[in-house]
């Protein structure tokens, strides 16, 4: 068992005084035990007066010279244990960081030599780095010029460019695609916060899943596209899809791999996003006008028809058959003004929807493994011309195959529908029929197609509206099946031939951002150097969460790959509905002017929760802040349940004959500069450099996993604390 600090300085000083008292008593043991009965009875009795008139010299003589010699094993302790142990300690953190303090010289001679020794072999050490440091970068001179040439074309891109590993994580993005998702991708009814820019931060941020902003299977439909591309030996292969955000705006989205070499294993993906929501609003305007003068046109002819038809009869006076002459020339003036505004209307309409070519075989595929999936029925695909290619959106039109499948399984009441695609050309167009085997099934199937297929309220005829296509339920002359024919746009020709050899890619795009890639593994059995953290910080009107005080301020900031990501920070002042102490104001200098107007936590904890999903959350005395996001979880409708690491007791377990571990004495020991001390982004900021400190030196005591650091700091006197 572990003994407390100073339990061994008072051991030192008690048991000198002890050993002597048991030398005596044994030694006069002893003395008694070697004489006969009458030398034994002779000396008892001369030593009684003795003891009688001097027993309290004895005592005082013993007294004094216990606590002298205790004194002498103390300082003997205090030089030759403790001191040796801080050096240890010293030792062991200037070994991880050589930037940190050296090492004390104290304690005797030898151990000072020693100490002396240990600061000349960390600045040799130093030196030895500092000149590979400049080696390395003597030779990554030109790495890091075109490294820089890459993010200063990224940074003058028109488009919005995200770089992702194969599970989906940002890995790389460049100013615009910030902005983009800064302004259409906030939760509807974000307050303002304290940055001015809304409450929380950016809805994307490095090793941040990108699932969690565009759709998973939207994602895994683009990739699959690519990957049968890629198959069919295309150089250039890519998938085209839009998505909605929750604001309502479109954003079109090009996903491209990128290979380790021309060829080779995908290691990640490119997305290049654009707005798309003025221009499909300015086309929806268009396609309005080209209706309205479409009906309009179709009044003018129904009145010029009517007036020629008057000007026929021959007994038609002369002012009559005036009149409706005048008919005539203003209808025939007013179609040619109708005719005028339909050209400029429709000079620029391109196509409804952002459409890929696709080839026919492939759509009935995945459409076919998709009812599968959905209804539990096989489709027979043998009616699909090999050689047609479609201009589609391949994942809206198979979810709208899927749901009128799936509505015709549910009107079968279990029975196997005999599904069927069908993909024959028609004209300059194509046929995608959807047909099954009983007629009386689709009984209510002129209502499905206007149906909503989910929670977007999107149904089949706005997919077919999409295409410019059309949608009609037949069935057949002898009674015994249907369809739902698709009247689909084919793709222009040219598809077949192979493509171009793609060209060689910039020499400069070769720094490792795609070893982030490995596998998951349960986060306990997870290295901590491998895991993303959000390191944050709360600033409160007072100690005692569960008494009514409450949180005014939360800050935070996160690391990815062993690196504090500066740029990527959370900082919001919060309303607390309450006064604020006057005692707490003289800490954390918020004032009550600072925090009015600003939101209250119920609108804060939902932001800060998407800021920290995916992370392990990391602070100082974590176990207080924990407390007042606790206490907060039914007002804000968020839960934090993910793993909390906390520096207090990850210091005790990597410097355990330290007496303080406040955040002070940890960043002296460790050589990190605390600044903006008592604000909640300044505090996160130290904890995060605390904690990079305090890694290796966990590491160097076996513990290296996130399992392995809970496990050791619950056993920690600190863990014990409640709030």
């Amino acid at each position: 068992m572990k003994l407390p600090r100073g339990t061994g300085a008072v051991l030192a000083m008690l048991l000198p005084g002890l050993a002597l008292a048991l030398w005596l008593v044994l030694g006069a043991g002893f003395l008694l035990m070697a004489l006969d009965g009458d030398a034994r009875t002779a000396l008892l009795g001369a030593l009684a007066p003795v003891a009688e008139s001097h027993g309290m010299v004895l005592v005082l003589w013993w007294v004094l010279f216990s606590a002298g010699a205790g004194l002498l094993a103390r300082r003997f302790y205090v030089a030759h244990a403790e001191a040796p142990a801080r050096l240890a300690d010293a030792a062991r953190v200037l070994a991880g960081d050589p930037a940190a303090p050296p090492v004390p010289a104290t304690g005797p001679a030898g151990l000072k030599a020693l100490g002396e020794v240990v600061n000349d072999l960390a600045a040799q050490r130093r030196a030895l780095q500092d000149d590979m440091a400049r080696l390395v970068a003597e030779a990554s001179r030109d790495v890091a010029f075109q490294r820089d040439q890459l993010a200063a074309l990224m940074a003058e891109l028109e488009q919005s460019v995200v770089v992702l590993n194969l599970e989906g994580r940002i890995l790389l993005y460049n100013a615009r695609a910030r902005t983009l998702f800064r302004r259409l991708f906030r939760a509807p009814g974000s307050a303002a916060g304290g940055t001015g820019e809304g409450v929380g931060a950016d809805p994307i941020g490095l090793g941040r899943s990108i699932h969690t902003v565009i759709d998973r299977a939207l994602m895994d439909h683009a990739r699959e596209t690519v990957e049968r591309l890629m198959g069919r030996g295309e150089a250039r292969p890519s998938a085209r899809f839009v998505t909605t955000t929750p604001l309502g705006h479109l954003v079109r989205v090009l996903l491209a791999p990128v290979r380790a070499e021309a060829g080779g294993a995908v290691t990640g993906f490119v997305l290049l996003l654009d707005d798309i929501t003025d221009e499909y609003e300015a086309r929806a305007r268009q396609d309005r006008t080209l209706i309205d003068l479409n009906e309009s046109a179709r009044a003018s002819l129904a009145a010029m028809q009517a007036a020629l038809d008057m000007l026929d009869y021959p007994d038609l006076d002369a002012p009559d058959r005036e009149r409706f002459q005048a008919v005539v020339r203003d209808e025939v003036m007013g179609l040619g003004t109708r005719l005028s505004l339909a050209a400029d209307a429709s000079s620029d309409l391109g196509s409804r929807w952002p459409l890929q070519d696709m080839l026919g075989a492939d759509l009935a595929a995945a459409a076919a493994r998709r009812i599968a999936a959905d209804t539990g029925h096989a489709v027979a695909t043998d009616a699909v011309d090999a050689d047609i290619w479609l201009s589609v959106d391949s994942f809206a039109l198979i979810g709208a195959l899927a749901f009128l499948a799936a509505r015709v399984a549910e009107a079968e009441g279990g029975a196997d529908p005999a599904f069927a695609l069908r993909l024959a050309p028609a004209g300059g167009r194509v046929h995608l029929d959807l047909a099954f085997a009983d007629a009386h099934a689709a009984a209510g199937g002129a209502g499905w197609p206007g149906a909503p297929m989910g929670a977007s309220q999107l149904c089949v005829r706005d997919v077919v509206e999409r295409h410019g296509g059309e949608l009609w339920l037949e069935r057949a002359r002898s009674g015994s099946g249907a369809c739902f024919r698709f009247l689909l746009p084919a793709a222009s020709e040219g598809h077949a031939e192979a493509a171009a050899p793609a060209e060689s890619r910039p020499a400069y795009f070769d720094f490792d951002l795609f070893a982030a890639s490995a596998g998951s593994h349960a986060s306990d059995d997870r290295l901590l150097s491998e895991l993303a953290y959000t390191v944050f910080d709360t600033e409160t009107t007072g100690l005692d969460p569960a008494g009514g005080d409450e949180i005014l301020q939360i800050g935070a900031t996160r690391i990815v790959n062993g690196r504090i990501l500066s740029s990527e920070c959370f900082d919001q002042l919060v309303d607390p509905g309450r006064s604020i102490p006057e005692a707490g104001i003289a800490v954390h200098g918020i004032r009550p002017e600072m925090v009015r107007g600003k939101p209250r936590i119920g609108e804060v904890l939902p932001a800060f929760h998407a800021f920290a999903a995916e992370t392990v959350l990391v602070g100082h005395n974590v176990a207080f802040d924990m407390r007042f996001l606790t206490l907060k979880e039914q007002a804000s409708g968020v839960a934090f349940d993910q793993p909390v690491l906390d520096t207090l007791l990850l210091a005790g377990l990597a410097h355990p004959g330290e007496e303080s571990h406040s955040m002070e004495a940890i960043a002296g020991r460790l050589g990190v500069t605390v600044s903006g001390r008592h604000t909640a982004l300044g505090d996160a900021l130290v904890t995060a450099d605390i904690f990079l400190k305090l890694l290796p030196l966990l590491r160097a005591r076996g513990i290296r996993t996130l399992g392995e650091a809970r496990a050791a700091a619950a056993t920690s006197y600190y863990a014990k604390l409640k709030y």
